[in-house]
């Protein structure tokens, strides 16, 4: 009976968190991110929504060990739209782990620099350093049905058998 209880206590898994932590969905811990810009006002978007105007707290659920959990997209994306024409849009990238990928960790504060250029990356590179892309062979070209094309067309499929003899 000892044994059993042993073996019960081991397979059963406690979960730690750091005391005061808010709990969110699936588990998670929900992190405090600044988001600054070297324009004070410029409109924040976190997966396509706008949450507000620099500088805000942006509260974002991760993992205990402070990365970003996998809510079903392969990244959680914040951007920073200008105010003045002069200005470009900023981005930022971070992996959520989805699908057995890297995953990074959660920032304590975002920079956006709102006076420099976005980098620009080749045909297969991707914003995220250090993580390759897939690759399965050269790129797959669609042209459409057949008949854009030859031209319109009718087909007549005949069984064997129900031909006519004339």
């Amino acid at each position: 009976m000892a044994a059993g209880l042993a073996v019960l206590g081991l397979l059963t898994g406690c979960e730690t968190i750091p005391p005061g932590a808010e709990r969110g969905p699936h588990g998670t811990i929900a992190y405090d991110v600044l988001i600054e810009a070297s324009e004070p006002g410029a409109r924040i978007e976190a997966n396509g929504e706008v949450i507000g105007n620099t500088p805000i707290h942006l509260k974002i659920f991760g993992d205990p060990d402070g990365t970003f959990h996998d809510f079903g997209s392969y990244y959680y994306i914040v951007r920073a739209l200008p105010l003045a024409t002069n200005q470009f849009v900023q981005t930022r990238v971070f992996r959520t782990g989805h699908m057995l990928t890297p995953e990074d960790q959660i920032p304590k504060r975002i920079y956006f620099d709102m006076n420099q250029p976005a980098p620009t990356y080749g045909p297969l590179e991707g914003p995220v350093y250090g993580y390759p892309p897939y690759y399965y062979g050269p790129p797959v070209y669609f042209y459409g049905p057949p008949y854009y094309y030859y031209g319109p067309g009718a087909r007549f499929y005949f069984r064997p058998g129900l031909r006519r003899r004339l």
